[in-house]
């Protein structure tokens, strides 16, 4: 079976052709900047593999967008949204997570106020 064909990196500049989004040369340096500058490093402490398990079990109970079924929409889960977010002292617990999809979950952030808007 032929492969899908290789594109440039994505990093700025570089000529080398991939298949995936960065080549070998830039996959790190990638890594570091998007986790240093889009990430809080808190993050890594709260979705670790327990985080997984959790959410892969909420998936499975409730594989739809929770807001959506509200309107009568039956859109598959992308997202595991906190109700009261882990920063502001939520818990992994099921009474505290909606399965959303990423339209529903980016609209839940925009009216918590905690996303910005580019």
């Amino acid at each position: 079976m032929p492969k899908k064909a290789k594109r440039p990196c994505k990093f700025p500049g570089c000529p080398n052709l991939t298949e995936k989004d960065y080549c070998q040369k830039h996959a790190t340096v990638a890594a570091k900047a998007y986790n240093r500058y889009k990430r809080d490093p808190e993050s890594k402490r709260r979705y670790d593999g327990r985080w997984k398990r959790i959410r892969t079990a909420y998936v499975q109970e409730h594989p739809l967008c929770e807001e959506c079924l509200r309107h009568g929409h039956m859109t598959p889960v992308e997202e595991v949204h906190h109700i009261v977010p882990l920063s502001m002292g939520g818990t992994n617990v099921f009474n505290n997570l909606m399965s959303l999809c990423q339209s529903c979950h980016t609209q839940k952030h925009m009216e918590i106020g905690d996303r910005k808007t580019f």
